[in-house]
């Protein structure tokens, strides 16, 4: 091979230089376009003007038609009240939690668990907890007859409960993890430990200086994963469809009802209710703006009010149960679902199934290669898409010194605005471009969630690398791309493939993207799963459901193993990973 000569080496670095002072503004345009142009593409129809169906004529005839909706009133006050008490309670939790374990072992254990509960897709964690909670469910099996005298089911309404609390339930559980993942994260920024023991000089119990002191810094660094959680409670899809309500369904799902139906002048109605979702979420992150002003000015008073309290025991007794009691259902779903997929004859109130089987596995192979398929090709194309252009944004800020702080609350505008906002006008963008449903699609929609994601679970050890490795490298000659390939890549490489755990996670719990621009011709594990949940066979439900949890748990197995296997010899470069 002959070397490149000078000035074409020359203008090939060049070239890259200048690829990287774009890429902050790629991922910015990749992020926000399709956000904005989704938006402004499901206001027209909205007000009626979709020519392709007919709608040729400005009306607000269809928001009529939408305030006259059976049930709609309950809908929204359901979705507004997820939005609402879901993040109150897992970061009530959480920050509960932090006060009583912040530096001790259990806060370390909690940190290598935090990855695997993180890892189970929603609508996997909304079955397990299913199979669970149910009036047959695995609780009331070992807690019968002994404890609650049952011989058969109660007849209760616990799954699909009219005001959505088993919906709640699964979102606290599964939200508690990743607002935990976020304040570990954001805990080194603060300097909690010296927080802590200013304010115990003073004469306060550990506890309580926690909550005084690091919260009010804490806060506003997980303000927007806070903000996301708000978003997506109040416009879930695919665990509404699995454990929320129905007639009426939660918002979000009765919006999508009326997209699907066969007699498409309801796709009218459809983006009303979806500008009606759009409004919920801002009302409800605006509510909580509320709540923190409130909250902020009550924790003023109190520090002020030099106070100590006695209650530090009972504050902390509350964090480490509602953690613990999140992690135990989250664990005790998993189990639900192991033992229904190779359950046989199974009568309540027994404990355990008579016989056990593997029927339902193999009814589920025979279907499952293509969903599966298509899962690990769409998650391992958009989370190499997003680590590609993470990692680019990343060592541009290191280049050029120019951090992308200011912008980052536009990262995560496609976590924080419903998805059914804006993906119903990306549907008629491609619509109208007559492109039809592929693969390719699917995956630039999972790319605009698996992005921020990824950015977030990569940034903050990228920019705490020490520059003096690279300035070390310098000092012998090594040029930027040497740096990177040489010192960085390696130095790196756990956090990197943690992110990458992270991104193939999210991309395989995306049920509302693959569906919607998919339409329904791009099956996936988690559509599929989803799909299967009106159906009464749970043998083949948990198959999916297990399925679906089991690959992002692989992810996080290779990043944990990978790095460990390739730097056996050298401890300090594993990572945490």
């Amino acid at each position: 091979m002959v070397p490149a000569s000078a000035p074409e080496q020359s203008l090939v670095g060049g070239m890259a230089q200048r690829a990287l002072r774009l890429a902050p503004w790629f991922m910015l345009l990749i992020l926000l376009a399709p956000v904005v142009l989704g938006v402004g593409l499901t206001i027209l129809p909205a007000f009626g003007y979709l020519p392709a169906i007919g709608g040729e004529q400005f009306t607000l005839k269809h928001f009529v038609a939408l305030y006259q909706a059976p049930g709609l009133t309950h809908s929204v006050t359901v979705s507004l009240a997820s939005a609402l008490v879901t993040p109150f309670i897992a970061l009530s939790f959480v920050l509960l939690f932090l006060a009583a374990a912040s530096g001790t072992r259990l806060e370390n254990w909690m940190r290598r668990l935090v990855a695997p509960l993180l890892a189970i897709p929603h609508a996997a964690a909304a079955f397990g907890l299913a199979f669970l909670i149910a009036p047959s469910g695995l609780l009331l099996r070992w807690a019968s007859p002994s404890v609650t005298g049952f011989t058969s089911p109660p007849d209760a309404l616990i799954i699909n409960d009219y005001w959505g609390l088993s919906l709640m339930l699964a979102l606290t559980i599964k939200e508690i993890p990743f607002l935990l993942l976020m304040a570990l994260a954001a805990l080194p920024q603060i300097q909690a430990d010296q927080r802590v023991n200013i304010a115990r000089s003073l004469g306060y119990r550990r506890g309580l200086a926690w909550l005084l002191t690091v919260t009010p810094a804490l806060y506003p660094l997980i303000r927007l994963p806070v903000y996301a959680v708000i978003a997506f409670a109040s416009a879930t899809v695919d665990v509404a469809l699995i454990i929320g309500p129905n007639l009426p369904y939660t918002l979000s799902v009765q919006v999508l009802q009326w997209f699907n139906d066969p007699d498409l002048s309801f796709r009218f109605m459809a983006a009303a209710g979806a500008l009606l979702q759009l409004a919920l979420t801002l009302t409800a992150l605006l509510l909580w703006r509320g709540l923190e002003i409130c909250f902020a000015a009550i924790g003023r008073a109190y520090a002020l009010s030099g106070h100590r309290g006695r209650a530090d025991g009972v504050l902390r007794g509350i964090g480490l149960s509602g953690v613990a009691l999140a992690v135990g259902l989250s664990i005790g779903g998993v189990v639900a679902l192991v033992l229904n997929s190779f359950a046989g004859f199974w009568r309540f109130p027994e404990s355990l199934p008579r016989s056990w089987n593997l029927r339902a596995w193999g009814d589920a192979s025979a279907d499952i290669a293509t969903p599966l398929g298509n899962t690990l090709m769409i998650g391992a194309l958009a989370t190499v898409l997003a680590i590609a252009l993470v990692i680019a944004v990343l060592e541009s800020e290191q280049r050029f010194q120019k951090r992308l702080s200011p912008s980052l609350i536009l990262l995560y505008l496609p976590l924080i605005v419903p998805q059914i906002a804006f993906l119903f006008g990306i549907i008629v963008a491609t619509e109208f471009l007559q492109w039809t449903p592929s693969i390719a699609m699917v995956v630039f929609a999972h790319l605009l969630f698996v992005l921020p994601y990824s950015f977030l679970a990569l940034s903050e050890a990228y920019r705490r690398l020490d520059p003096r490795w690279a300035q070390l490298a310098a000092t012998l000659g090594a040029g930027h791309w040497q740096v990177f390939w040489k010192v960085r890549v390696p130095l790196l490489l756990a956090p990197c493939l943690t992110a990458m755990a992270v991104g193939f996670a999210v991309s395989i719990s995306q049920y509302l993207a693959s569906q919607l621009i998919g339409a329904g011709r791009v099956p996936t594990l988690t559509t599929e799963a989803v799909a299967l949940a009106s159906g009464g066979n749970r043998s083949i439900i948990a198959v999916w459901a297990l399925l679906q949890a089991l690959l992002p748990m692989l992810g996080f197995m290779l990043a944990l193993f990978v790095p460990r296997l390739l730097w056996r010899n050298r401890q300090g470069m594993r990572g945490s990973a």
